[in-house]
């Protein structure tokens, strides 16, 4: 990141949320510093965000473009526990790990560290995540809490890129195991035949009716 992207990042909320277009908030301060990205595209910033960007990049402030959003007070997501099943896809979705809980297990959210993104409301099967106004301290997203959700978003990155390497290399070393099988074949053609017998069957059960 240049030095330049990086003065453009600091400004920015650190909500993660892809409101701008770009999949996070460093995408986006790179674009603005390359030019290929307006100063206006940050909802989460608001009108502040797009005057101080203005002001770092010697440009004329203006309005947010619609197309990206709307300035909202800031919200926070709010999981109805009575009818969460656990599915996990909250947690997957959420950029800056806000959300606890596991698998068939209630989840919750920690409000003071929600980024107020609502990435989490779309994959929710059974629609139990609401977007609700913060309250207290939690309404505040100070430039101290904006550093913070980007560690814990570079952290996430960073955890699940291991995480995939350590699945690609298991699965490399499952590939290679069942290749020095010398029986590898054999069990493939039984599978295989398995399958032909099921499929003969269904098709038997079909024509009869």
């Amino acid at each position: 990141m240049s030095a330049l992207a990086k003065r453009i990042d600091a400004l920015l909320p650190q909500t993660q949320c892809t409101k701008c277009g770009y999949p996070s908030c460093r995408p986006y301060a790179e674009a603005i510093a390359a030019g290929k990205a307006d100063i206006n595209q940050c909802p989460p910033g608001g009108d502040a965000g797009v005057r101080k960007l203005a002001a770092l990049l010697g440009r004329e402030a203006k309005p947010l473009n619609p197309r990206n959003g709307v300035e909202q007070p800031r919200r926070v997501a709010v999981i109805d526990e009575a009818r969460c099943i656990g599915c996990t896809l909250c947690i997957q979705a959420c950029p800056v790990d806000a959300i606890v809980g596991a698998s068939k297990l209630m989840h919750t959210v920690v409000a003071e560290l929600c980024s107020g993104c609502d990435l989490c409301v779309a994959p929710c099967p059974v629609d139990c995540i609401d977007m609700v106004p913060a309250t207290g301290d939690d309404a505040i997203w100070d430039t101290a809490r904006a550093h913070a959700a980007r560690e814990r978003f570079e952290l996430r990155c960073t955890r699940l890129e291991r995480e995939r390497a350590e699945r690609a290399g298991r699965l490399a070393a499952r590939a290679l195991k069942a290749k020095m099988d010398p029986n590898a074949e054999k069990k493939r053609a039984i599978i295989q035949a398995a399958i032909a017998r099921a499929r003969a069957k269904r098709a038997a059960v079909e024509r009869e009716r």
